[in-house]
């Protein structure tokens, strides 16, 4: 019979924790609260020992490292089968996983292999009995469910970044070690990584960044995105653009923030010249703090906004730049 206690995976980066891990363990120990059970953690990778003590002053338990070479760099079917076995070594009765692209590949396998209940992109966990009630949101962000995965089974949710605030770090803290054996199946040992070609050009990802400066199709070219990169750069954010704008060549579309895009959850999002089609406003209505610069005061985003300023992104922004560069450096 599974235990009640709370697994969560930790999301690593070369040796660098993902910042909404801090947030799920915040999560995970209200759900040991309300089950009776402790806070544990799984770490997959490569030479990643040392993290375990990261994972015990944010409050875990008892941490579960798969520690192998192979794990060095992220294979869905090796990482699968890592965290089946720290899973079977566990026996936790919920796990969470941060809602990144790495995380919904995962937590797919992991939960079809588990026979898992599993909601992806949770907003909200609670337990309610032996049952997990996981809340997400549908058609483009109009409609909020709530889900009843049920005690008698796994249960595992992926958490949507800046739902939860991150957990107090607890100086001097530590956590058991558990190393837990791997070994590849047949047809994880078939998978061999070839080659890996960085496309990063040194600034955060839109779906990284706990600021998000954002242009739409007002922006009128690439080169005026450059005054948006200063104000992000400024507050060590990162730059999105709205489809219209990376469909005009202004912006890569990987920058593309939207729900043909990629959803975002900052703690601010600033949206410059972008007047908030349906289609965005899915991609990043569930930011903390919204706010809009743009010269048509009936222009939808200002329905979300939480801050909303008619005037020309042209004279505000660099305004802004000039002014946060004061504060930040008196």
């Amino acid at each position: 019979m599974a235990s009640n206690n709370i697994l969560v995976f930790v999301e690593q980066r070369g040796g660098k924790v993902h910042s909404s891990v801090c947030q799920l363990m915040s999560a995970a120990r209200d759900l040991a609260g309300a089950t009776g059970g402790s806070v544990e953690a799984c770490i997959v990778g490569s030479g990643i020992g040392d993290l375990a003590n990261q994972m015990g002053a944010l409050g875990a338990g008892k941490v579960y490292v798969v520690d192998d070479p192979e794990l060095e760099r992220y294979r869905a079917m090796s990482y699968a089968t890592a965290l089946c076995s720290a899973i079977e070594a566990a026996d936790p009765k919920t796990v969470l996983i941060p809602t990144t692209f790495l995380g919904r590949d995962l937590a797919s396998r992991v939960g079809a292999r588990k026979r898992a209940a599993m909601v992806i992109d949770c907003t909200e966990v609670a337990m309610d009995g032996d049952d997990l009630l996981a809340t997400t949101t549908l058609y483009c962000g109009k409609t909020v469910a709530t889900f009843r995965m049920s005690g008698s089974r796994l249960q595992i949710a992926t958490i949507r970044a800046n739902a939860y605030p991150a957990a107090e770090v607890t100086d001097g803290a530590s956590a058991e070690t558990v190393a837990v054996a791997f070994s590849l199946d047949g047809d994880a040992s078939r998978a061999k990584c070839v080659e890996i070609a960085s496309t990063s050009s040194g600034v955060k990802d839109v779906t990284e960044g706990d600021i998000v400066v954002a242009g739409g199709r007002a922006m009128k070219s690439e080169d005026n995105f450059n005054i948006l990169f200063e104000l992000a750069e400024t507050l060590d954010g990162a730059v999105g653009a709205s489809r219209a704008a990376c469909d005009a060549g202004y912006q890569s579309h990987n920058r593309q923030v939207g729900l043909t895009g990629k959803v975002v959850t900052p703690a601010l999002y600033i949206a410059c010249g972008i007047d908030g089609a349906i289609q965005h406003l899915a991609g990043m209505r569930g930011s903390k703090v919204i706010v809009a610069v743009n010269t048509k005061k009936e222009a939808p985003i200002f329905g979300v906004s939480t801050y909303g300023c008619v005037c020309d992104l042209f004279v505000l922004v660099p305004l802004l730049t000039q002014e946060f560069k004061k504060l930040l450096q008196g």
